[in-house]
């Protein structure tokens, strides 16, 4: 079965809303946007290259999917995640998109669970998330996602969309690597690990 990652930008307070420009996602009064531009350093983008080189399909939401088809394919192949991202197949999920313009795309407008889940059945490699905050809170609810890759700034933004919202349940992962750029940007991935495992701490448990 092909593994599901998302991989995405976060605040250290948990928040994913407009990480690269503050007019990028204005929903519910953000007015924090651009907050990865000033710890984007080279070391960070040669790690998102290599990120990128993995994935084998690209699964976005449609407001996602409409900001990335509006930049891509006017970056030239020279750059390295615009000439994988213009080539690979991506999927869209949506009720509404007919005819995407960005090339090798197709459209999911049925159930979501459903769809991603044929698409992990297919044969493949890696099927990467990213942005997407809305269809990331579908994937967890289903329990589709396999592997998170969180790159994580330390920054706080206060009240704005969060990673882990309403279709987050209880789970295990583990902590498969970690590397930290000069500017403090932490790149960790965790993968599924089971179920989540309670106990009890203080003098009364000894």
């Amino acid at each position: 079965m092909r593994k599901l990652v998302v991989g995405t930008f976060v605040t250290l307070d948990g928040v994913v809303q407009a990480p690269g420009a503050p007019d990028e996602d204005t929903d519910g009064g953000f007015t924090n946007g651009g907050w990865t531009v000033p710890l984007f350093d080279d070391e960070l983008g040669q790690r998102m290259v290599e990120l990128t080189e993995r994935s084998d399909a690209l699964l976005l939401g449609r407001r996602t999917y409409e900001g990335f088809a509006a930049a891509w394919p006017l970056v030239g192949d020279e750059d390295p995640i615009a000439a994988k991202l213009n080539r690979m197949p991506k999927y869209v999920v949506s009720r509404t998109l007919e005819r995407p313009d960005w090339a090798n795309t197709t459209v999911l407008s049925g159930d979501v669970a459903e769809e991603v889940a044929k698409l992990k059945e297919q044969p493949g490699g890696e099927i990467h998330v990213s942005g997407s905050g809305t269809l990331i809170q579908t994937l967890l609810r289903h329990d589709l996602v396999d592997e998170f890759v969180l790159v994580v700034f330390p920054v706080l933004v206060g009240p704005g969309k969060r990673l882990f919202g309403e279709g987050t349940g209880p789970g295990a992962l583990e902590l498969v690597g970690t590397v930290t750029t000069p500017p403090g940007v932490a790149m960790s991935t965790y993968r599924r690990s089971g179920p989540l495992q309670v106990g009890a701490l203080g003098p009364e448990q000894v």
